[in-house]
């Protein structure tokens, strides 16, 4: 047993027995009689020897005496009062009388000599009996109250936003239309009487979608602070119970509560939780969740009507909706939260970057480059990261050292540096990864190579980090092939130095496999013709992509494995041409590799360029490229050698106008 538990059950016993004790003393008190007599009778009383028992109470202020005691003839609980002066023939009957028989004779001062003796018998009692009194009232309605919380099953569990915790527009990077979208709430919010003058009715319901860590919770939070409006937020998981109904009476509550204060905002996250499509699943919906949904529905577009009250919900499974969800009325407006792009990486990095120092290189812009397909989240961590690493290594300031270390980590996990590798595996590791980059090196369309280790991390006896080289919405035919050659390139290099292949292109082959299939089945992009075979089928009851349906007969799923094989035997065949062709340059870069284990985008680019590495301070001499063709230097280059002549603006500038400037600047 817990002991919290065990402790809490002596207590409430050890509270139990104290309360019946006082009840005991307090009823003998009420049951003792007291027989007030006159001191001529106490004198009788006296001389007759019937006083079994005296106390002799002296008041020195007013030379009187008290005297109490009990008579032969007294029960138990009865005894007499009496006052008087004590004469000195008095005292003689009494030791007379104490004399010649067993009369008991206490003699004490009066409490009111004393203050300890006042307070012990005048005040004492009664602070004793006022504490077992607030005890007890204070046990019972905390017993009360443990009840009462208990079956207070259907209040709301929204929780409402206080000042300090309000967002504002300026804390919001990244989101430019977004934050567009959403700026006619903050208007009608501020000015609802602007809107119904015009008869325009502003959404009831808007839809945060996109992939986690995007910013939804961030925005809706910046709506209510740039209206300054109350924010209540609740997590859809906190309407669904055991017992059934609580969910409704909870949004019953919950917009009770937002009318009282309303205009407001009530931002509901995850809201798939309670909003899926009714009556799905194996066996019939979840009564309590359709029940919850049902009431849902009914308060925001029902027969009753929720005026300045507007609902901001966040998902990032749009597809498992109730369809009544997302009709008008209701969630009128779906407003897409993606990841962002390189301005917006660019804008998110300047705000988690405030009241973090950095060094004079590290440039934000470059780090914005290098992190495709982070979201907000994921760059607020990795600066974090890069900050917890600067105080680890005992720096003043975050270099990029750090931000590679922890851009590292964020992908792959802590370098496990205690790892040895056999010299064997060391090179098969090199070569390996070398085989990617001088793929991607010739090939236009394979992805970049911006960095290459060989130290484990995570899974990973190494990696190559190649990212685009531009941040497109469609890709070609041409540039899938070639990103499928890509990958390809470390088990080619394996097979053409070793003789032998390893595990290690496993990740590899499952990446190229999965694009080369959905070239054929959905892309189009087969012999087969432009049909799509295949197509993601969601299931709302699972609440993922379970399976595919395939509308083909088994000979077309025979023609698709061999198209689906011939795409990625070509490409292999193209990969080891190239491969073959610069061979010096696997062994050059595989060499690097096992002397420094890990070389960046730049001093790869320096050793295509130059056949070694560049000095120890990290920077390339670009003296070395004014020899060679201005139309042969890569657009990071031309860019650096442009800088170094003063041309400005250069960053907004493609290939062609850069060469362009050089020339007219000569």
């Amino acid at each position: 047993m817990d002991k919290k538990v065990i402790k809490r059950s002596i207590f409430s016993y050890v509270f139990l027995a104290i309360i019946i004790i006082g009840i005991l003393w307090f009823m003998e008190a009420l049951n003792t009689k007291v027989n007030r007599i006159s001191y001529s009778e106490f004198l009788d009383e006296l001389k007759k020897g019937t006083v079994s028992e005296l106390t002799i109470t002296q008041d020195s202020n007013k030379g009187i005496y008290s005297l109490t005691g009990k008579l032969e003839d007294y029960s138990e609980n009865e005894t007499f009062e009496t006052s008087g002066t004590l004469s000195e023939e008095t005292l003689k009957q009494i030791n007379e009388v104490k004399g010649d028989s067993d009369l008991e004779i206490n003699v004490s001062s009066d409490p009111q000599s004393s203050y300890f003796l006042f307070f012990l018998v005048n005040i004492l009692p009664v602070l004793i009996m006022a504490g077992i009194i607030f005890a007890a009232y204070y046990f019972i309605s905390r017993q009360m109250g443990s009840a009462n919380k208990s079956m207070d099953f259907g209040r709301s569990r929204a929780r409402l936003t206080s000042d300090k915790d309000k967002v504002k527009f300026d804390k919001v990077a990244g989101l430019t239309e977004e934050k567009e979208e959403v700026q006619e709430l903050i208007d009608f919010l501020k000015e609802p009487k602007k809107f119904q003058k015009m008869g325009a009715r502003i959404p009831k319901g808007v839809l945060l979608v996109g992939p986690p860590g995007t910013g939804k919770t961030l925005l809706a939070k910046a709506v209510a602070g740039e209206a300054n409006v109350p924010f209540y937020f609740i997590s859809g998981s906190d309407f669904v119970e055991l017992f059934v109904g609580v969910g409704a009476s909870r949004v019953r509550d919950m917009f009770k509560q937002a009318k009282q204060n309303a205009p407001c905002l009530i931002f509901i996250d995850e809201i798939d939780a309670v909003g899926r499509q009714r009556g799905t699943g194996l066996g019939g919906g979840h009564d309590e969740r359709e029940q919850t949904l049902n009431q849902l529905l009914t308060e925001m577009d029902g027969f009753g009507a929720n005026e300045g009250i507007i609902v901001i919900a966040a998902t990032n499974r749009p597809d498992v909706l109730d369809p009544a969800l997302l009709r008008p009325g209701r969630f009128d407006r779906q407003i897409t939260v993606n990841l962002p792009d390189v301005k917006g990486r660019e804008e998110i990095l300047n705000v988690h970057a405030k009241g973090k120092t950095f060094a004079k290189n590290v440039k934000l812009e470059n780090i914005a480059k290098r992190t495709v397909g982070f979201s907000g989240a994921d760059l607020e961590n990795l600066l974090n990261e890069a900050a917890l690493l600067t105080v680890r290594r005992h720096k003043k300031c975050i270099t990029m050292a750090e931000i590679d270390e922890a851009h590292d980590r964020v992908l792959m996990g802590p370098a496990k540096v205690t790892k040895k590798y056999t010299e064997k595996e060391k090179k098969l590791v090199a070569y390996h990864e070398a085989g990617h980059a001088v793929v991607g090196i010739k090939l236009e369309g394979a992805n970049e190579v911006h960095k290459i280790t060989i130290i484990p991390r995570g899974q990973a006896g190494g990696y190559n980090l190649m990212l685009p080289k531009e941040e497109t919405f469609l890709s070609t035919k041409k540039e899938l092939l070639e990103t499928i050659s890509g990958l390809l390139g470390g088990r080619v290099a394996e097979e053409l130095v070793f003789k032998e292949v390893t595990t290690g292109a496993h990740n590899d082959f499952e990446k190229a496999t999965k694009i080369a299939r959905a070239m054929v089945t959905e892309y189009g992009m087969s012999d087969l013709g432009p049909i799509q075979f295949e197509h993601q089928e969601s299931s709302v009851f699972l609440g993922r992509d379970y399976n595919k349906s395939r509308n083909f007969s088994s000979q077309v799923a025979f023609e698709i494995d061999q198209e689906q094989r011939k795409i990625i035997n070509e490409c292999y065949e193209k990969t080891k041409k190239i491969i073959k062709e610069n061979r010096d340059l696997l062994d050059l870069i595989a060499t690097t590799l096992l002397e420094y284990e890990t070389i960046t985008k730049e001093q790869i680019e320096y050793l295509v360029k130059n056949g070694c590495m560049p000095d120890e301070d990290g920077e390339i001499d670009l003296s070395d490229y004014k020899e060679a063709s201005l139309s042969d230097l890569t657009v990071e280059e031309l860019k650096d050698l442009a800088q170094e002549k003063g041309i400005k603006k250069v960053d907004s500038m493609n290939k062609e106008e850069l060469i362009k400037a050089l020339e007219e600047d000569e």
